[in-house]
Order: C-alpha cells, then structure tokens, then sequence
C-alpha cells in the first residue's frame, strides 16, 4: 500500500478543520466562477509549507488550483483567524487524551533564512544581516504551545513574558482551561532576575540557567524537547527560509506547523 503524501488531507483531520472556516456564500445573480473546494486548496498550501516551492510554480495537475488562488485563500483564512483556533482545537484534543504535560514549559529562540518583509532586523549571531526570529514555548514532552516571530535582533528575554501570555487557554478537561505551565525552562539566553520576577508574577517557577556558570547545570536533560520541536518545525521547507513580505503570512505557515506536529502526535496516540 503507497504512503500518502504529506500533504494529503485525511477525513479525520479534514473534519476538524472545515467547521473551523469561513463561510461563503455564492450569489445568486452572477455568481461568477465556482469557488474551488477548500480541501482542495488547504492541500495546496500544505504543499507549500512541506516543499517550500513558489506559488507560482504550484503544479495544478494535482488539482490544487493556481498559487494564486492557494495564497488568497491562505490570506483569507489568516484574516479570519483560522490557525489559532486549529492550534487551540488539537490542543485541547490532546489534553482530553492526557498528552499534554504542563509540569514544565521549555522556551528557545531559532533564526531561521529571511529574504525579506515585516518583523525583520540585523541579527547580531548572522554578521549583521536582516533577519527574523522565531521564540517557541513546548510542554515538558515538545508539544508546541505557542509560537511567535519577532525582527531578528529582539533578544530572547524580551519575548519570555509575550511568550508565556501567547499559550491559549487549553480546553479539554472539566474545570478551567490550562493555560500556564508550573515550570519554565530556559538556557542562559533568558537570564535576567527581572524577567525571573515577571515569569512568577504569573504564577510560574523560572528555572534558568546563569551565565557564568559551569555546563551541566541539568537543564539540557528536560529542555532538549524545544530544540526538538524546532527541528520538526524546520523539516517544513517554507519554515526553513522567510520567503513572504507579508509577516502575517509566514506567522500562519508558523501556526499551521505546529498543528500539524500536534495532529501526528494525537495520530500517534491511535
């Protein structure tokens, strides 16, 4: 039996994803061209978050519809805010199925290729070049929680508390949504005792290593998970390289990544 594509949508996570879209309506006086299916056109982008290839070099033999009509409706669906709530909905599927662990959060920041576009600046680890920044937040197994991009010479510190407070409300269980860790982990890029202040004003325990110190201060053994996570995040071509002007545009390639890492690990609970 062949493996499907990566960019195959299967009917269980298209059911999770379709009432989550805007309706549109067709009118009924001079309706104009039928709209191409949105399963259609969700695979079309998923095409181009796994291979990274131009919009304009989509293949429509595979019935996607053309780059334009793929990049429109990414756009629309970006405005209707779409991501979010698919990253919020897996969530909580997740911890309905006791997958998520909140005992402890990793954070990490990760530079990846920029071409060009909002939310860039001279990184100071890439000999001054334009750059972004993507900051992720990971339960203590490397669930995604959050992620943000920021111009590339905003330090990681400065993004901690942003960070934190990006982690929506995570549903699943009875009572109240989940929304902070109990921990928080971080490398010596987040040293600073007055964001270790801010981190416990909201109700979580900073565990950060100093700067100075000596290697081996234990954190590597639980935070490794982000650096992970990263990893699977930048397996996405589109990811790996900053091509959009639109900083919308890639911050939604950057959402619907870590939906689809949480969609496999729900597969994997099978």
């Amino acid at each position: 039996m062949a493996r499907p594509k990566p960019w195959h949508v299967e009917d269980e996570l298209w059911a999770v994803i379709e009432p989550l879209l805007p309706k549109v309506e067709r009118r009924t006086h001079h309706p104009g061209r039928k709209r191409h299916p949105d399963r259609l056109v969700f695979q079309g982008i998923l095409f181009v978050l796994h291979t990274g290839i131009a919009w304009e070099h989509l293949p429509q033999e595979l019935g996607f519809g053309s780059g334009m009509t793929c990049w429109r409706r990414l756009a629309e669906w970006t405005e209707a805010g779409v991501w979010p709530r698919l990253h919020e909905t897996l969530l909580a599927k997740l911890r309905s199925s006791d997958a998520l662990d909140f005992s402890r959060a990793a954070v990490d920041g990760s530079h990846p290729g920029v071409k060009r576009g909002a939310k860039t600046g001279r990184s100071p680890v890439d000999r001054g070049r334009t750059g972004s920044k993507h900051h992720l937040i990971t339960d203590a197994t490397g669930i995604p929680l959050a992620v943000t991009l920021t111009c590339g010479n905003r330090n990681d510190v400065t993004q901690l508390i942003p960070l934190l407070q990006t982690v929506p409300p995570v549903r699943g269980k009875r009572g109240r949504p989940r929304r902070r860790p109990d921990v928080a982990l971080g490398d010596r890029g987040y040293d600073h005792d007055k964001y270790r202040h801010l981190v416990r004003g909201l109700g979580v325990k900073p565990r950060i290593a100093r700067r100075g110190t000596e290697h081996g201060s234990g954190l590597g053994t639980q935070r490794w998970v982000v650096e992970r996570t990263f990893a699977h995040l930048h397996w996405f071509r589109r990811l790996r390289i900053r091509w959009e002007i639109r900083d919308d545009i890639h911050e939604a390639f950057l959402s619907l990544g870590c939906s689809l890492i949480c969609w496999r690990k729900l597969c994997s609970l099978r």
